[in-house]
């Protein structure tokens, strides 16, 4: 794991917002973008988060440095940690800076060999509202990755500082670009002679031979090319520093100009490698150069426009000031319009020169130049296999690793699927359903999430370009898959293991013989159902017609009628007990036994808690009878008129609500 702050070039250029656009943007790729996570900000989403951010850089005035952080978390190929160590690891870097408590905006890339995070850290601390710069951040950098890498089983990567700073850029520039520095050319081509010069002259002498000049700046001494490119001696190595030449060659003494021939002279050129590039990289150099004559013309001729219109609102201006030179107003009223006069002619330019620049912007888009590894993945993704070669040919270029699919032939080129994208080492990169495959044109791997449609185009291809004999390599789980995917998708594959291979035919011969014990059913089912049809002659009769009868091959009907009276067969006696299906239905559901499964604990409520809290019990439903306990309702009783008395209903009498006894007993009389 390599933790390495990426600092910008130049401060005005600095932008949170740019540096999250950057990182969030997908780019149209299924590979390139991960999880995004938004640490110590109040917005959930990040254009809001975004306004968060530069809404608390905006309150610090002081700070006169960039207020960004950009910190760069990559891991060794083949590595990809699970989501929870991704989160830990970016906790503990950026707490070990010291921006723990910072808001902060992290994105997960695929799209690169090496699995890497970008995190955009604000400096502003969000409630002191102080800038904070860690002092030598590598050196904390790299103990945080060695102690990370340890606690979670990491591969351990050397975090030692082997090199300058200088060289580190060198370095850098060459596997961004591909062209070899002129650090590398000098110690390529003339190292051993500069350490055994003797003297200044001596010295002298095999730099110019080779197109070179020691000259003093400041206080130390650089190595400048013929072409403009410089470096400081100390680069080259620690021993060519001011101060140890100085002891060892005497007091400085400068270069005489001589007329020697030059040996060789650096060009920047492609890195050696194990294939010819001189063509492609001719092919290259062309390219770029008419692109370069283009953009000089296209630029020309915008600024001859944006001149062209300029001169014609000036002209417009001068028109104008002539009209009031000669209106008959008076002083301040021809003040007030050649103020606006003026005020109008730089609002045109202004505005002339706005739209001018957004085309100039626009131009440079369009006619953007490449370095010489962007062109080589631009020609692959093109289909050109010379630049496909060349980038697989870098040094450095490892196989992948982890769960692959490889064959024993020899990879065969041919039409690719859709291109997701290509990487600076020749990894290929395509989409399959959800996921992706790589391939590094030696091994095919499913990154991330091994899904079925995956892996079947991951087998597929393999198939096409090395053949049926199919190496796997990877994790069981991973090798259980394969050869369900194998067997599913019916390709002619044969596994090199044989385990890998007997269980491949097991599993499909299980699935041949589910196959045609299906079919054999199938095909069971629908003689016996012909069967019946033929015996019973209709679905509902079981009397076959003269026309069903002479159809089936029976008897005539005339001559036969009582033989064609059939029966259906399997025909059993009914039962008094139902089948299961038909047991417990609505008709006996009131001669079921109930069980009660309380869903809560019964307790006892204490003796203080009130009356209506406790399970109420039933309620009597007077308000569904007859209201018989009216005052009044008896007064005829009372006075002899006949009417028997009316009383209450209760549940031991045989009565009704509402009557009268003598009605009760006409009642049991009519019985």
């Amino acid at each position: 794991m390599i933790a390495k702050h990426i600092p910008i070039r130049s401060l005005r250029k600095s932008d949170f917002a740019n540096l999250v656009t950057y990182i969030t943007d997908a780019q149209n790729k299924t590979e390139r973008l991960g999880q995004v996570q938004i640490t110590n900000c109040e917005a959930s989403s990040l254009q809001d988060a975004i306004m968060d951010v530069m809404a608390t850089q905006r309150i610090n005035t002081r700070a006169t440095g960039d207020k960004t952080y950009h910190l760069l978390v990559a891991f060794p190929a083949g590595e990809n940690p699970s989501a929870s160590v991704l989160k830990e690891i970016e906790e503990r870097l950026c707490t070990g800076l010291g921006y723990g408590e910072h808001q902060r905006i992290s994105a997960l890339h695929h799209d690169t060999d090496h699995l890497h995070i970008h995190i955009a850290i604000n400096k502003i601390h969000p409630t002191r509202h102080t800038m904070h710069e860690p002092f030598q951040a590598y050196r904390t950098l790299g103990d945080l990755c060695t102690e990370l890498e340890q606690l979670h089983g990491l591969q351990q990567v050397n975090h030692a500082f082997c090199h300058r700073i200088s060289e580190n850029r060198a370095l850098d520039m060459e596997k961004h670009s591909g062209l070899e520095s002129l650090v590398s050319w000098i110690k390529r081509t003339c190292l051993n002679e500069l350490s055994s010069a003797q003297s200044w002259k001596e010295l002298h002498e095999v730099l110019h031979k080779n197109g070179l000049e020691l000259r003093e700046r400041a206080n130390g001494f650089v190595i400048e090319a013929d072409e403009g490119p410089m470096v400081k001696a100390s680069t080259i190595a620690r021993d060519f520093s001011k101060q140890k030449l100085e002891t060892r060659l005497g007091p400085f003494e400068a270069f005489l100009e001589q007329k020697g021939q030059k040996r060789r002279q650096y060009q920047k050129e492609p890195l050696r490698l194990r294939v010819n590039t001189s063509a492609l990289y001719a092919k290259y150099k062309i390219e770029q150069q008419t692109l370069r004559e283009s953009q000089e013309v296209a630029l020309k001729k915008i600024q001859r426009h944006m001149d062209r219109e300029i001169k014609a609102a000036k002209r417009a201006n001068c028109l104008r000031r002539a009209t009031i030179k000669v209106i008959g107003e008076g002083r301040a009223v021809k003040k007030l319009l050649y103020a606006q006069a003026s005020y109008a002619l730089r609002t045109e330019i202004q505005t002339i020169s706005k739209k001018y620049q957004k085309e100039r912007q626009d131009l440079y888009g369009t006619h953007k130049r490449c370095t010489w590894a962007d062109w080589l993945q631009k020609e692959a993704i093109q289909g050109n296999v010379e630049a496909l070669a060349v980038l697989r040919a870098c040094e450095g270029t490892r196989c992948l690793k982890g769960n692959t699919v490889q064959g024993e032939g020899q990879p065969r080129h041919g039409p690719i699927p859709v291109i997701d994208t290509i990487t600076k080492k020749g990894t290929i990169i395509f989409r399959a359903g959800m996921s992706a495959v790589r391939d590094d044109g030696n091994k095919l791997q499913v990154s991330r999430e091994a899904t079925f449609d995956g892996l079947q185009e991951a087998l597929r291809l393999a198939l096409k370009r090395y053949g049926n004999r199919i190496t796997v390599n990877g994790t069981a789980l991973f090798k259980a898959q394969i050869i369900r995917a194998a067997v599913n998708s019916q390709h002619p594959i044969t596994f090199t293991d044989p385990v890998l291979e007997r269980r491949r035919q097991d599993i499909r011969c299980t699935l041949l013989k589910k196959e045609n014990t299906h079919e054999r059913s199938e095909h069971d089912r629908g003689c016996d159902r012909e069967r019946t049809r033929r015996g019973t002659g209709h679905a509902e009769s079981s009397i076959v017609t003269k026309h069903d009868a002479t159809r089936v091959g029976l008897p005539d009907g005339r001559n036969n009628a009582d033989s064609i009276i059939t029966q259906k067969s399997n025909i059993k006696r009914i039962g008094r007990i139902p089948p299961p299906q038909s047991q417990h239905r609505l008709r006996t559901l009131s001669q079921l036994d109930v069980v009660r499964i309380p869903d809560r604990g019964e307790v006892l409520l204490p003796h203080d808690v009130p009356h209506h809290v406790e399970q109420q019990g039933t309620k009597p439903d007077h308000a569904l009878r007859r209201r018989i306990s009216k005052p009044g309702m008896n007064q005829k009783w009372l006075k002899g008129i006949g009417r028997p008395k009316h009383f209450r209903y209760t549940t031991g009498d045989d009565s009704v609500a509402g009557s009268s006894k003598g009605s009760i007993k006409k009642s049991k009389r009519r019985r």
